[in-house]
């Protein structure tokens, strides 16, 4: 495949799940805002609304507005744009299959950076997932992304090292 047509597929795959992320948060705050959770196939699905203005599982949400700001919106969007430069810059030696992971990591970051930047550091998240109390944190589509393109991204590199394990060792 072409560099030009990479770059376009990885640019319209960013447009379509920011637009997703985007349209599900509005959904959550329209429909899931001040209502109790609604729970889906024998509770192991639940939506609910929530706002974080921490990172993963809350973290540092009890930090200081500007500190928050700093730390959990301008550093990572400054190293999101590089990180897609990085990534255009490299479409041209990377395969479509390893450029597609960098895609969701790029875009579950910048859904929720949009999130804090737009709504004073507010994060909304709405899933939720387990079997009785094992359950995951209360999540988003952007989060979804980015857990899918490090999972993606991880079996590529297993994939990578069985490869290399199991080709012909040669004599020095």
């Amino acid at each position: 495949m072409s560099t030009k047509r990479k770059i376009i597929f990885f640019c319209l795959l960013i447009i379509a799940l920011l637009a997703l992320d985007r349209y599900t948060k509005m959904l959550a705050k329209e429909y899931l805002m001040n209502r109790d959770f609604k729970s889906y196939l024998g509770d192991t699905i639940r939506l609910g609304y929530a706002e974080n203005t921490g990172a993963f599982l809350s973290f540092g949400a009890d930090w200081p507005e500007n500190v928050s700001f700093w730390v959990f919106g301008v550093v990572p969007f400054i190293l999101l744009l590089a990180f897609l430069a990085y990534c255009l810059l490299k479409a041209k030696t990377l395969s479509l299959s390893h450029l597609l992971p960098l895609g969701l990591i790029f875009t579950g970051g910048m859904g929720n950076i949009a999130d804090r930047l737009i709504y004073h550091r507010h994060v909304t998240d709405f899933m939720n997932v387990g079997i009785g109390s094992l359950r995951t944190g209360i999540f988003n589509v952007a989060d979804m992304c980015v857990t899918t393109g490090v999972i993606v991204i991880l079996f590529q590199s297993f994939k990578k090292d069985k490869k290399k394990d199991e080709a012909p060792q040669t004599a020095p």
